[in-house]
């Protein structure tokens, strides 16, 4: 493994998931890296997200008090499970919850609440720089005056500059435009959904719905002809969360996020199981989302000619919500891309990337797909079929997402493409 005297000075842009996982996963490594953010400030925003067993291995390695922290704002279905009815109400199976590993643990709560576990954890405990309200507007490789091999270009006129830079920058990537060489074109994937987030008091209050908080944390979900419904409460039944994936034939643009309407809602429960309404009265109109589902199809490459500027998270690759594996990919990709570019060394960034490629890129797109394929196991459900074998329902717990160890899986690549630790090269090293 190379060991540079000068550290590799990564430029992060955006501060999600990816962006937080690049740059903690950076500096344990020992690399220079900053984030910059377009957002002024970070806002608790958004509502439930599903980190798998794969990603509370990476969150126990960086630190178990970060999974300490975690856990309480986290669903916890230990004694509830997975409770699926047919939409017209019929109770089908219950899944039930795998002993919980605090090695490993799977982590569903508040997606804003999450992440700002994770950003006090980068600028507090770990001393990285975060730098707000800084938009970046254009990404560029080599410089002429020889200050960095490549950077970033700030709305404000300011040039940064760096040895790498990894775009974490969402769907919008301005990296990816220049990684591809184009703008590329955002497609719907033919499904929106609607989604809430409010506290329990009124559903409560109310004795029909009263069994979804007042004993702890619950999971239910309704399966429908193209549609599906789940709802959970979570923090011991405090809070309240729902979402309705149904069928929508909307153009996508710029925007993909509307308020919604409780009456839009209600047209799609016409013939559905009356407490399915009902739980749907309780929720406050403002916290209602409609929320356009988009999709890309993988990208030809995540990684630039000069191999200088790489892609991460949604960047690179769109995931479906019901692969459940978007975030969670996104932190497989930082802790993967940290890896590489210790194992390479300052002279060897280009290798890098392309590794980080290599080892990611075929999984990614393996994962993508279990989000249409969970999506159809519902949406095109032979009830025949579900009656002698109700356990086709259950969410697919496959143990090659799952029980990957992306960062053993990195190291051990790395090992076979750069070199033992000794710095001895073992065979061909470009990718």
């Amino acid at each position: 493994m190379s060991s540079p005297t000068k550290p590799i000075n990564v430029i992060v842009i955006g501060a999600g998931f990816a962006g937080l996982s690049t740059a903690i996963s950076c500096h344990r490594a020992g690399l220079n890296v900053t984030i910059y953010e377009r957002a002024p400030a970070l806002q608790p925003l958004g509502d439930i997200i599903s980190f798998g067993r794969n990603a509370g291995l990476i969150f126990a390695r960086w630190d178990r008090a970060l999974v300490d922290e975690m856990l309480p704002l986290s669903i916890d279905l230990r004694h509830h499970g997975f409770r699926i009815h047919k939409y017209t109400g019929e109770h089908v199976t219950t899944q039930h919850s795998v002993p919980r590993d605090m090695e490993a643990p799977t982590i569903n709560g508040h997606r804003g609440e999450l992440h700002l576990v994770l950003v006090r954890y980068v600028t507090e405990r770990l001393g990285v720089e975060l730098r707000l309200g800084c938009e970046v507007v254009s990404c560029f490789e080599g410089t002429p005056d020889g200050e960095g091999r490549a950077g970033i270009e700030l709305a404000s006129g300011e040039k940064v500059y760096g040895d790498v830079v990894i775009g974490c920058d969402g769907v919008h990537s301005k990296a990816r435009e220049l990684v591809l060489g184009h703008e590329t074109k955002l497609q719907s994937s033919g499904y929106a959904i609607f989604r809430a987030w409010f506290d329990n008091k009124d559903i409560i209050a109310d004795p029909l719905t009263r069994h979804l908080c007042e004993n702890g944390d619950t999971f239910n979900g309704w399966i429908g002809p193209d549609v599906h419904f789940l709802v959970s409460s979570l923090k011991g039944g405090k809070d309240v969360c729902w979402v309705l994936t149904h069928k929508d034939d909307s153009n996508i643009t710029d925007r993909w996020s509307f308020p919604g309407k409780l009456a839009d809602v209600y047209k799609i429960f016409e013939g559905w199981d009356p407490i399915c309404r009902r739980i749907v009265s309780k929720t406050p109109e403002d916290s209602l989302i409609d929320w356009k589902l988009i999709w890309q199809d993988p990208l030809p490459t995540w990684v630039s000619k000069g191999g200088h500027i790489a892609l991460a998270g949604d960047s690179a690759h769109a995931f479906l919500p019901t692969s459940t594996q978007g975030a969670t990919q996104a932190l497989e990709d930082g802790v993967t891309i940290a890896t590489c570019l210790k194992w390479a060394g300052r002279e060897r960034i280009p290798e890098a990337l392309r590794a980080f490629e290599k080892i990611r890129y075929d999984r990614v797109c393996k994962v993508q797909e279990t989000g249409k394929t969970t999506r159809e196991r519902w949406h095109k459900a032979s009830w025949d079929e579900v009656e002698r074998n109700p356990k086709s329902l259950e969410l697919p717990r496959e143990d090659w997402i799952l029980g990957h160890d992306a960062e053993g899986h990195a190291e051990e690549m790395c090992e076979r493409i750069f070199g033992d630790r000794s710095g001895n090269m073992r065979g061909e090293s470009k990718i």
